[in-house]
C-alpha cells in the first residue's frame, strides 16, 4: 500500500481546487482499506475516497484528513451475459473495451472514460439518452459493495433494499467507501448519428418537433454566436452495417485538446479584446461547422464517444459546470442564457471561451438526488479553459439556473450555496442527510464542504465552514 504522511498537496484533474490532506493512501486490497477506516489516529477524518478526481467541485477535498486513491483496485471481476462487476478503481473505458470483447456495451457511455467505477455508481453523470432509458450511469447499477465508516463490509442490492440502493446511488462516498459494483450491460449497438445546426430563433421554432424525436440528444453551442449544432443519435437501420470510427476520433480530439487549448491561448495571451473574441468566434463556427460535415449521418458505436484524458490537465484542460432545465422549457431558457451571458459580458468583460455543450437526460428516480427526478431535462454546460474570473460568472449563473428550476449536481456544479441546493432538491435532501448521520454517526466520511451543503455544521462544529 503506497502511503504519503504530512500534508500532501492534491487537486482535482483541472487544478483549481487544490488540497492538503494529512495522509494520502493507494490500497491495493479492500483489507487496506478497513484498516484505514479503523484506524482515526494514523489515518485522520475526514476520509474521501477518489478515482480520477475529474469532479469540478470541493467534492474530493480532505483538508487535514485522509485522501484514498482507489485506481489500484482495478480488476474486473466478472463479464456476464448482461453485467459487468469490476473494482471501484477500475476506468469506465477499460472496462468498456473489455464489455466490446463480449459483444457488449454499458448502456450509459459518458465522454469521460477516465471515470472510475466507483465514481460511476454513487456520483452524478449524464448522457443523452434514448427512450424508456436512462443517461446516469448509477441507474443501471443493480449491486454495491461498501466498507462502512466503522470498517465493515456491505453489499447494497436493488433486489434486497431498493430504498437504501437510490440512497447509495448518490451517496458521494458518504455512506461508505465502494470497493466493488455490478452494473448492467446489453448487446453492443450500432448507432446513427446525425447533426443539425440551428441558430437559436430556428432551434426554437423547430423545438416542438425535436422533443418528439425519438432520439438520443446532445448538443455543441455557442452563446456569444446564437448557433447551436445538435447531435440525434438512434439506433442504425442496418444492425449489422459498418462504424465509421475515424470520424469520432477527430471530434474527442478537437473537444478534448485543440479546442480549449486555442481557447486557452486565445484567453491567456491575447490582450486585445476585439481580436480574442473575433478568433475565439472563429474557432467555434468552424467547429459547428465540421460537426455537420465530419459527423453527419454516421455510424458508430457509443463506446466511440468515450476519450481517455491524461492523469493531470495539460494544454487543452478545461473545467465545466452543469444544471439539468426542465425540458419543456429549455428552448426559452437557452434564448434567456444567451442574454444573460451577453449582459455579464457587457458588465464585467468576462465570457466563457470554450463551446458550451448539453445532454437531453430522461426522468430517472433511481437515484435519491438526480438532477432528473422530477422529470427529463436538457443540461446546460458552460466550459472555461482558465480559472480566472470563473468562479465570479458561476455566483450568477447558479443563480440564473435556481430562477429557471432546474437542478445542480454535487461533483459537477461548482459553488454551490445550502440555499442553492435546498431549492432544487426539497425533502429529498433531507430524507439523504438522515441517511448519512445514520450510516456515519462519527462523522467519519463528513467533509466541509458536504457538511455545508446538507446543513450539518452545526452537528460538527470543528468542521470549517466552505468559501
Amino acid at each position: 500500500m503506497d502511503q504519503q504522511f504530512g500534508g500532501v498537496p492534491i487537486s482535482n484533474w483541472f487544478g483549481d481546487f487544490p488540497s492538503k490532506p494529512q495522509v494520502v493512501v493507494k490500497p491495493s486490497t479492500v483489507e487496506e482499506i478497513v484498516q484505514i477506516l479503523r484506524n482515526p489516529d494514523k489515518y485522520p477524518s475526514p476520509i474521501r475516497a477518489v478515482g480520477s478526481n475529474h469532479s469540478t467541485t470541493r467534492c474530493a477535498i480532505a483538508d487535514g484528513g485522509t485522501v484514498i486513491v482507489m485506481t489500484g483496485l482495478n480488476r474486473i471481476v466478472e463479464i456476464g451475459k448482461d453485467y459487468v462487476t469490476a473494482e471501484a478503481g477500475a476506468l469506465y473505458i477499460d472496462v468498456g473495451k473489455e464489455l466490446e470483447k463480449h459483444g457488449l456495451q454499458f448502456y450509459v457511455n459518458i465522454e469521460l472514460g477516465n471515470l472510475t467505477i466507483g465514481s460511476g455508481v454513487c456520483c452524478g453523470t449524464k448522457d443523452g439518452s434514448l427512450p424508456e432509458q436512462f443517461g446516469q450511469v448509477n441507474a443501471y447499477a443493480t449491486s454495491i459493495k461498501l466498507i462502512t465508516p466503522s470498517g465493515e463490509l456491505m453489499e447494497v442490492t436493488q433486489e434486497k433494499d431498493s430504498e437504501l440502493m437510490q440512497a447509495m446511488r448518490s451517496s458521494y462516498g458518504l455512506l461508505g467507501i465502494v470497493y466493488e459494483a455490478t452494473i448492467r450491460a446489453r448487446p453492443r449497438q450500432l448507432m446513427r448519428v446525425e447533426h443539425v445546426s440551428y441558430t437559436f430563433d430556428e432551434f426554437e421554432k423547430a423545438y416542438p418537433a425535436i422533443r418528439k424525436r425519438d432520439d438520443a440528444m446532445m448538443y455543441f453551442a455557442s452563446p456569444q454566436l446564437e448557433k447551436i449544432t445538435v447531435e440525434f443519435t438512434r439506433p442504425a437501420d442496418n444492425p449489422q452495417g459498418k462504424a465509421s470510427r475515424w470520424g469520432w476520433k477527430v471530434r474527442n480530439s478537437v473537444w478534448a485538446l485543440y479546442g480549449p487549448g486555442f481557447s486557452s491561448l486565445c484567453t491567456n495571451y491575447m490582450p486585445i479584446g476585439r481580436l480574442r473574441n473575433f478568433l475565439l468566434n472563429l474557432s467555434q463556427r468552424m467547429q459547428l461547422w465540421a460537426l455537420t460535415k465530419m459527423l453527419h449521418h454516421k455510424e458508430g458505436y457509443p463506446f466511440d464517444q468515450m476519450i481517455r484524458y491524461g492523469e493531470r490537465g495539460g494544454a487543452g484542460k478545461y473545467t465545466f459546470s452543469l444544471w439539468g432545465f426542465p425540458e419543456e422549457k429549455f428552448a426559452t431558457v437557452l434564448r434567456e442564457y444567451a442574454k444573460f451571458s451577453a449582459d455579464y459580458y457587457k458588465r464585467t468583460g468576462y465570457r466563457i471561451d470554450v463551446m458550451d455543450v448539453g445532454y437531453r437526460v430522461g426522468k430517472d428516480t433511481n437515484s435519491l438526488l438526480s438532477y432528473t427526478y422530477n422529470g427529463t431535462a436538457i443540461t446546460i454546460d458552460p466550459v472555461a479553459s482558465t480559472a480566472k474570473g470563473w468562479r465570479e460568472f458561476l455566483a450568477e449563473y447558479n443563480e440564473f439556473c435556481i430562477r429557471n428550476g432546474a437542478a445542480p449536481l454535487f461533483n459537477q456544479s461548482p459553488f454551490l450555496t445550502r440555499e442553492q441546493v435546498t431549492k432544487a432538491f426539497g425533502a429529498r435532501l433531507e430524507k439523504f442527510a438522515e441517511y448519512r448521520r445514520k450510516c456515519d454517526p462519527t462523522d467519519r466520511l463528513l467533509t466541509p464542504y458536504f457538511a455545508e451543503l446538507l446543513g450539518e455544521v452545526a452537528r460538527a462544529p470543528g468542521l470549517k465552514r466552505i468559501a
